[in-house]
């Protein structure tokens, strides 16, 4: 025994053994110190089972801490109010952890009637028991985006592009960061145009890319440039890809995404009201994006993919793509044809938010 150990243990045996005796009466631990030839050893042998069980409580801290939703904002938590505007709520008008603390899941996507209609079905599935008129918009007082709270389910419209979802990202993980939600995967569902693939076809982004090919977002901040990583959860992705195997209905698929600023000239179209490049120059960054493993084409999910990522949620991407971009450029389908490919990320996000919950044996 170190110099160090022995003293510590020699001031303390006494009451150490004795609580020993007390709380492990017939413990393996107190087995064990009672075979020692003096109180000393067994002593200094309950240090050290203490010694352990602190170590194991601190990792046990590490992992709970872990689990909640972090902010990477230093001047934050010195905010005596703080507003968030575009959702029309704030940590002084409304009590947050008691009106958001039980969140697990969040469900974001462009359209405010896509998200509205989300939250109508996720109540069916769930087989919540209040009625569906007590489901309403807790951003009715903004313009800018919907809201919706079904059980553990948040439904949240982000409106188009990456500025529109940034601006939403913002105050939706202060949200969830002021009402100390924990343990929160959060799963961006929308459509997309896809490459080389079936119309309808569902494609879980295992890795977001910029329109260089590259998993990265680059920000603008101040006059700096700041590039981030657009990593997404690779076992969440492959979770969501085995609920889809047991439904038989549309295609589904992991692949990459790319992400671009623009709808038009941005992801190679000819039929905007500019258009800078030839009908060959377009076609063939199309095949290179195929060749370089991007099935869809989407403008969200880089910026949605870094921000989830420093601030330690889980996220996916789930989209349906609307047409085949080597084919087309515009979309084209019948209305009721698009209503219904629009469902389908919806029925594969529900089946999933089912099994998590233990529900999976329910039918809608």
């Amino acid at each position: 025994m170190e110099m160090g150990q022995a003293k510590e243990v020699e001031g303390c045996k006494e009451a150490l053994f004795t609580a020993l005796v007390e709380i492990l009466p017939s413990g393996q631990h107190f087995r064990k110190c009672y075979t020692y030839t003096s109180q000393t050893e067994a002593a200094f042998h309950c240090v050290h089972f203490f010694r352990e069980a602190k170590e194991k409580e601190k990792e046990k801290l590490r992992r709970w801490r872990k689990s909640f939703v972090h902010v990477k904002n230093p001047y934050l938590d010195s905010m005596d109010e703080d507003v968030l505007y575009h959702l029309d709520l704030g940590t002084k008008t409304h009590n947050l952890p008691e009106m958001f603390g039980d969140v697990k899941f969040v469900c974001v996507g462009g359209s405010p009637n896509r998200m509205k209609a989300f939250a109508l079905f996720m109540h069916k599935e769930l087989r919540l028991t209040d009625s569906e008129e007590d489901i309403k918009d807790i951003c009715a007082g903004t313009d800018r985006y919907c809201m919706y709270k079904i059980g553990p389910v948040l439904s949240i419209s982000h409106g188009m592009g990456i500025p529109s979802i940034s601006i939403m990202l913002h105050e939706l993980i202060k949200l969830l960061y002021h009402a100390r939600c924990s343990d929160v995967t959060i799963i961006r569902i929308g459509t997309s145009g896809g490459i080389g693939i079936a119309p309808g076809s569902v494609v879980i982004t295992d890795e977001a890319v910029d329109s260089f090919f590259k998993p990265r977002f680059e920000q603008v901040i101040l006059d700096n440039i700041v590039t981030r990583s657009t990593e997404l959860d690779k076992e969440l992705a492959e979770e969501i890809f085995n609920c889809s195997k047991e439904i038989s209905n549309f295609p589904t698929l992991i692949g990459h995404t790319m992400c671009t600023y623009d709808f038009y000239e941005g992801q190679g179209r000819l039929d905007g009201a500019l258009c800078s490049f030839s009908r060959e120059k377009g076609l063939d960054y199309l095949k290179r994006a195929y060749n370089a493993g991007i099935r869809n084409i989407e403008m969200e999910s880089t910026v949605f993919a870094a921000m989830c990522r420093l601030c330690g949620l889980k996220a996916a991407v789930v989209c349906v793509t609307l047409l085949n971009r080597l084919e087309c450029d515009q979309i084209n389908s019948p209305h009721d044809v698009l209503v219904e490919y629009q469902k389908r990320p919806q029925l594969l996000i529900s089946k999933f938010i089912k099994q998590r919950l233990g529900l999976c044996d329910q039918t809608s």
